[in-house]
Order: structure tokens, then C-alpha cells, then sequence
């Protein structure tokens, strides 16, 4: 096998997983086919994409699109390997996206692949790094806003989304308060979304619009902003108030929480103990 695959992150009607391949020119080419809607974006290398849809030459930053039951071949005539981010969706989860772009109506992808576009290049970025720091609570959001995205490019959709309503800003004040309440626990996209009685990307946007920021980024930030505070208020270890914050590791904590506070838990913690021997001092002398 030319071909590895290793699962990232999965959920309801979703998945995403590390394609790498090693293939040469030269060597046989074999008739794949896709199981599900896939959204793969590449990240290394280049290949020939040969599908009913069409074929492409694919590079760094496009994406390739390919439908379920659709037979597809792929080949390195030019270059050596290569490695993508695949995204795969099943048809019931896809249609829902396809439901809330404004302007899209057909499920399915006419074309063989996407070329780089500028409105996709933070997405493809956060998700690839997403890969490389081990973020798979990320992948969920991730994978909605670049399916979308793929959806709306393909179709001709601005992909813009209406004002917020009075109800959907109910419904995004109380999955705040749905988070806020349990922060520490997993907390999936599609579980907020579902409490919201909405479907997730219609979710996702709407959350964006009024919020100014992603659940997920909210999540992290109410997560970073309790551990902060008990860095400063307590003499506990670190580790555990990682693990109590909602965190599964001590370096994804230390990491995201130095990325958030410019500085590291250590640091920030040590800048409390220095301030309070300051005011301490200074009270001894008064």
C-alpha cells in the first residue's frame, strides 16, 4: 500500500483523517471510491485527480471534491507523494449544510477539486495546524466552515448569511449559559447545536455572528479564563487545574494557554507570587 490514513477526529456523520501517500511515477495506478461526500484539502505535494467529475492537477491549497459512490483514480506522473487533510461527510449530514448556504441547492459537487482561494486559506492553515498541535476538538468546526466554504465556492453562493433573528439570538444565549455550565465537560459541536434544536452549521454561524467568535473558541477561552484565575487565587498544581478546567493534557493546556496569556502558566502564576512579596514588602515599610 502506497497509502496511510489516520483518523484525526469523528463525530455524528463526520470524519477527518491524515492521508499520506508515497506513491512514484511510475507505479500502478488503482480505481478507488468514495464512501461519502469528501472534502479533502492538500497540504503536501502534487497528484492527478481523475474522477466522473472531471480530472485535476491538485497542489498545495486546493481542495479535492468527491461525491458518494463515485470511482476515482489519483497519480504522480510529476512528483513523488503527497498528503492531504480528508474530510468526509455522509449525505445526510452534507444536505443540512447544503440547506443553510444561502443560494445552494443541489447536493453534490459538479467539479473534480477547488484551485486555492483566498477565502479558504486561514481555514486550510487553522486546520493544519490543528494536525500538527493534536487538536481534534477543533476538527469539528473546522470541517462545517470548510465544507461550507467548498459548498457555497461551488455553486456560485457569497455564502453570506442573513442577520441573526431575535430567536437564534435566544438560542445562542442559551448555549453561552449551556457552556459556561459545563466547560469542563465535553462539549461537541452537534450536542450544542442539538440542545438549540438547530442543525450545526446553521448553528456554527449563527454563534459567529453574534458572538464574535466560534463555540469552540469560546469554550476555550471560558476554560482558559477559570484556570487563570485559579493560577492566581490557589497554590494548587497546575496539572490539576488543567485536568479540572476541561483540558485532557498538561501540554495542550500549557500551550494554548501561553497562546492565549502571551505567557506561560508558570510565568503567570509567578508574576502573582512576585506582586504579592512586592505589596507585602511595601506594607513592612510603611
Amino acid at each position: 500500500m502506497t497509502t496511510t490514513a489516520k483518523n484525526l477526529a469523528s463525530g455524528r456523520g463526520w470524519q477527518v483523517s491524515d492521508v499520506i501517500c508515497t506513491a512514484v511515477a511510475g507505479d500502478r495506478l488503482f480505481e478507488e471510491e468514495h464512501r461519502s461526500f469528501c472534502v479533502a484539502a492538500v497540504t503536501r505535494g502534487t497528484f492527478r485527480y481523475r474522477t466522473n467529475q472531471g480530472t485535476a492537477m491538485l497542489a498545495p491549497g486546493a481542495i479535492l471534491l468527491g461525491n458518494p459512490g463515485a470511482c476515482y483514480e489519483c497519480g504522480h506522473e510529476h512528483g513523488a507523494g503527497d498528503r492531504c487533510l480528508s474530510f468526509h461527510f455522509t449525505p445526510a449530514y452534507l444536505e443540512r449544510i447544503v440547506a443553510d448556504v444561502p443560494g445552494a441547492k443541489r447536493l453534490g459537487f459538479a467539479g473534480p477539486r477547488l484551485p486555492p482561494l483566498p477565502a479558504l486559506a486561514s481555514l486550510l492553515a487553522q486546520a493544519e495546524a490543528a494536525r500538527e498541535t493534536g487538536d481534534g476538538e477543533a476538527f469539528e468546526e473546522l470541517g462545517l466552515r470548510i465544507a461550507g466554504a467548498a459548498v457555497a465556492a461551488t455553486t456560485g453562493s457569497p455564502g453570506i448569511a442573513p442577520t441573526p433573528s431575535r430567536r437564534d439570538q435566544k438560542r445562542v444565549a442559551e448555549a453561552v449559559r449551556l457552556i459556561e455550565l459545563n466547560a469542563e465537560q465535553p462539549l461537541s459541536l452537534t450536542e450544542i447545536a442539538d440542545s438549540a434544536a438547530t442543525s450545526p452549521y446553521h448553528f456554527l454561524r449563527t454563534f459567529r455572528h453574534v458572538a464574535g467568535m466560534t463555540p469552540y473558541q469560546f469554550l476555550l477561552r471560558t476554560r482558559l479564563h477559570r484556570a487563570a484565575v485559579r493560577l492566581r487565587a490557589s497554590e494548587e498544581a497546575i496539572s490539576a487545574i488543567a485536568f479540572d478546567a476541561g483540558f485532557n493534557d498538561l501540554s495542550t493546556f500549557n500551550r494554548r494557554f501561553k497562546r492565549e496569556m502571551g505567557e506561560t502558566p508558570g510565568t503567570y502564576r509567578a508574576c502573582r507570587s512576585s506582586a504579592k512579596s512586592s505589596g507585602s514588602a511595601a506594607g513592612r515599610s510603611l
